[in-house]
């Protein structure tokens, strides 16, 4: 499981092992916890460095290894990256490889959507059997989305439409994708309901009760018109998992019942 420390990642591995499978974690760094029988195996995807031994001996490999930034940035990782993932999968005899991708990509024009299709692309064109899984915006990308500007009083919306997800539901989809023979096709995720930005943002401050104000946020007509008209919501999709405000609520009661640490 290549970036298995993230915000699917870590999900996935933890459906894993709880199924008794044995899971290596492939990061440049160790995670500071490990779930028992997880194993780690240092690699970097931009190098290529270590993909061998730790590939050796594995069956699946799901990519979930993530690149933020421009077009050329999210490229080495995002594309080269993967494109030495899969000539090590080769090299080693992998027989399925499980790519995590987006909804939309292919209809925004974007430069880090750009580059997933780009690694889409070298998916498919591959030797690996594969199984690519788009799913829609997860649930903490709104959250950090929202509570970023918020810290100056905002809420910055701009017309999109959306149907975002829990990256637990997406991991579960994963997982079982995992346990299956490779479908060389693509498989859809998404929440339970297609929602608008500005409403998601309404339903975050009401229920976080920050005290921001929104304001409308024009987009680049190119960009901002297949984001209204639903670019990035799939027509068909494997959908579950709690609504977005269903979700704030849930990891509002985790924060207060954690338990804390008393200093004397």
């Amino acid at each position: 499981m290549t970036g298995g420390t993230g915000t699917v990642g870590r999900h996935v591995v933890r459906e894993l092992a709880e199924a008794g499978h044995g899971v290596r974690v492939l990061t440049r760094r160790a995670p500071s916890q490990m779930l028992p029988g997880v194993e780690h195996h240092p690699v970097d995807l931009a190098t290529g460095a270590g993909l061998d031994g730790a590939l050796a001996g594995t069956d699946v490999v799901i990519d979930a290894a993530n690149r933020a930034g421009t077009g050329r940035q999210a490229a080495r990782v995002i594309v080269e990256g993967t494109k030495r993932l899969l000539a090590a999968e080769q090299r080693v005899g992998v027989a399925h490889h499980v790519a995590i991708s987006i909804v939309g990509i292919e209809r925004v024009p974007y430069g880090y959507y750009a580059a997933k299709v780009a690694q889409e692309l070298a998916v498919r064109e591959g030797a690996v059997p594969w199984t690519i899984v788009r799913a829609t915006q997860f649930h903490e990308l709104l959250e950090m989305a929202y509570s970023a500007p918020a810290r100056a009083g905002l809420l910055l919306v701009p017309d999109i439409q959306l149907q975002p997800v829990d990256p637990r539901h997406v991991a579960q989809v994963l997982a079982a994708i995992a346990e299956d023979e490779p479908l060389n096709a693509w498989e859809q995720v998404a929440g339970p309901r297609v929602e608008r930005f500005g409403d998601l943002a309404r339903i975050w401050r009401t229920t976080t009760g920050r005290s921001a104000l929104a304001v409308p946020l024009r987009l680049p007509r190119r960009l901002g018109r297949p984001l209204a008209a639903g670019a990035l919501v799939p027509q068909e999709a494997v959908t579950g998992g709690p609504t977005f405000a269903a979700w704030l609520r849930d990891r509002a009661g985790r924060l207060i019942t954690a338990p804390t640490a008393v200093t004397t």
